[in-house]
């Protein structure tokens, strides 16, 4: 399958696009000019594309759209909803208009509340009001939503569903092994799923 991977370039997205490429996919890494692809699998397709201005072809020809992409825990509320929220909800639309057929998307545990607080509450409500455009569109969609990311490799131990701890951890290399089922695989499709790492 044409894998466009959003945050290709990413912690998460560099580990996916390499998952994928070892699944025989044809990852489709999109990046911004001044992206560093070194980390990236070497030959892989590029292509440009800029979440907070996205092009109509972004998604041309790619049987299924992973968003895993985010503003960083550096950037203000402005680049959240840049990113997070209008930038997803962007490439959830070009998807559509383009045929593909799977949507998936990387999300967060606590994006499922409508009126977060806390620290968070602004992240959290812009992956809330993606999540929602997602379920609502005629894709086939799947989210992943993961506690508090590390950087480890894959542990190939996790635990899903509703049970997980909240505050508890998941390694980054888990969470691209599960984005690349979540394209693949159909049990996933519909579904809101919950992981950690254990």
């Amino acid at each position: 399958m044409k894998i466009l991977v959003a945050g290709a370039t990413g912690n998460t997205g560099q580990r996916l696009t390499h998952e994928l490429k070892n699944r025989g996919h044809e990852p489709i890494a999109m990046i911004r000019e001044s992206s560093d692809t070194s980390g990236l699998p070497e030959g892989v397709e590029t292509r440009l594309g800029d979440l907070a201005d996205l092009d109509a072809g972004i998604t041309q020809g790619c049987d299924v759209v992973v968003f895993a992409a985010g503003s960083g825990g550096s950037t203000g509320e402005d680049m959240t909803d840049k990113i997070d929220r209008d930038g997803a909800i962007s490439l959830i639309d070009h998807s559509e208009k383009s045929g593909v057929d799977r949507f998936v998307m990387l999300s967060t545990v606590g994006a499922d509340q409508s009126d977060p607080s806390g620290d968070l509450a602004h992240y959290l409500k812009a992956k809330h009001d993606a999540d929602e455009r997602l379920k609502e569109s005629s894709l086939d969609y799947a989210i992943l939503r993961p506690v508090s990311l590390t950087d480890e490799g894959p542990t190939g131990s996790v635990k899903l569903g509703d049970d997980v701890n909240p505050k508890g951890e998941a390694a980054r290399g888990d969470v691209a092994v599960l984005l690349a089922d979540a394209a693949e695989q159909p049990d996933w499709v519909g579904r809101v799923t919950l992981m950690e790492s254990v």
